[in-house]
């Protein structure tokens, strides 16, 4: 089983039951859910648009990384995420932060996710379920 660190996110509809959604789909699709942090309340990035929530879920799945984000976009798909703009507003956003230890920088998938450091929405809800994390990012960086 492989551990993975995902990002939640919506600013469109019910957000609360969008991630609430997003967690079961993901329990249904071969992603197992160990552990979820807070929901946070945060302003977007880009285009003005609503405000988001957010939160960090840790999992395990025997999915491989491509795979696994082949499952993540069906289920963004599902809820009913549309691709308009680039960060502008979703139903629901799943992004993979880390994938155990390893690294994948190819055209569709870049893993550890790039912008973790650089967001607050991101890191404040990740370092409540990863303590471990400030160790991570002097390795990663």
């Amino acid at each position: 089983m492989s551990v993975v660190y995902l990002g939640l996110g919506s600013n469109i509809g019910n957000r609360k039951e969008n991630i609430e959604r997003t967690i079961n789909a993901l329990e249904d699709n071969g992603v197992a859910i160990e552990t979820v942090s807070s929901i946070i309340e945060t302003d977007p990035i880009g285009p003005s648009q609503n405000k988001f929530l957010n939160a960090a879920a840790k999992a395990t799945t025997t999915l491989s990384p491509e795979n696994l984000l082949d499952t993540l976009k069906q289920i963004e798909k599902d809820l009913g995420r549309i691709k308009t703009i680039h960060h502008g507003p979703r139903t629901i956003d799943i992004d993979i932060l880390f994938y155990d230890d390893i690294k994948i920088n190819s055209k569709d998938l870049i893993i550890p996710h790039p912008e973790i450091f650089n967001r607050d929405f991101v890191m404040t809800p990740l370092k409540e379920i990863y303590p471990e994390l400030a160790k991570r990012r002097e390795v990663l960086q």
